[in-house]
């Protein structure tokens, strides 16, 4: 029989089927597209065509203009020491705040979620009620508690000046701790609501308790959602920019270049558009690497 003649005589069901309404699936995709293209897509390519650009004169006096430098601003990058600086900083802020961010943020989804506790409409809406106090607002708050002359708590504030070089970011740690954690335990407390009732049951039937089954069958339940909470804190982590930039009204800690978004925010305000560019560029690379190292990691943790 020939391949003709087996592909005819093939019930309906195992021929491959064609895609229907492709008119409308285009359709509905392209406000998407057009909106992908413009707001993402575009502005990323203006930023590396930025980096890739240099500003010359003709003499001291002369008008600037730019032309293709190929690496030039890259290699200034490389050279910068105030900007490597405030990677490390940032660094170290990530290493110490977002597991202690992420661990607050599973405890209390799994307080939320434990059939002991009472009253838990009210403590959901309270771990969350610090996430809807915008970012700008809740430094500006802290700034003033930690601040010795104008916190109501100065008898802390006067023995430990918490806008001090060496804690001026612990507290910004602090604020940023304060507003994500109730986000963070949104999303795993949302993961835990998914969890099949009945494996609980099997559970307390072979004897688990709470804690058992917490430790046991939530927590590995829930690790996709503490990977993508990780994720978004450890791009979070990297793009730190209104907190630190309030608290500069507060301490002279906070330098123009404390973090990285303020090194771009400062270069680009001297103006150095195309340096600040390559900043970003840099930035967004790092950025990615983390974020997917991290992912591969704990992808290969779990199929072990």
């Amino acid at each position: 029989m020939s391949v003709a003649v087996r592909a005819k005589s093939r019930p309906p069901k195992e021929r491959r089927r064609r895609v229907a309404h492709k008119g409308a699936i285009g359709m509905f995709l392209t406000p998407f597209g057009v909106l992908f293209g413009l707001f993402y897509l575009l502005p990323i390519g203006y930023a590396i065509w930025q980096s890739l650009l240099v500003v010359e004169r003709d003499g001291t006096y002369g008008a600037p203009r730019q032309v293709f430098g190929w690496f030039t601003q890259y290699a200034l990058v490389l050279q910068n020491g105030p900007f490597w600086e405030s990677v490390g900083r940032v660094l170290l802020f990530g290493v110490v705040q977002v597991p202690v961010m992420l661990g607050l943020a599973l405890l209390f989804a799994l307080l939320l979620d434990s059939p002991a506790l009472k009253g838990k409409r009210f403590f959901r809406l309270a771990f969350f009620v610090p996430y809807a106090v915008p970012g700008v607002i809740a430094a500006i708050m802290w700034g003033f508690l930690f601040s010795p002359n104008l916190s109501p708590f100065t008898g802390v504030t006067q023995s430990i000046d918490f806008l001090s070089p060496e804690l001026v970011l612990w507290a910004i740690a602090n604020v940023v701790t304060w507003v994500y954690v109730g986000y963070n335990m949104l999303i795993i407390y949302s993961a835990l609501l998914a969890i099949p009732q009945e494996i609980y049951e099997a559970a307390r039937l072979d004897g688990a308790g709470q804690i058992r089954i917490a430790w046991s069958i939530k927590i590995p339940m829930v690790a996709p959602a503490i990977v993508l909470t990780a994720i978004f804190s450890i791009i979070g982590t990297l793009q730190l920019l209104a907190e630190p930039q309030v608290f500069r009204s507060f301490s002279s800690a906070v330098s123009s270049t404390f973090t990285p978004n303020m090194t771009v925010y400062a270069t680009n305000s001297i103006p150095n558009i195309n340096l600040a560019a390559a900043f970003s560029v840099v930035l967004a690379l790092a950025t990615f690497v983390l974020s997917f190292a991290f992912l591969k990691l704990t992808q290969r943790k779990a199929d072990r």
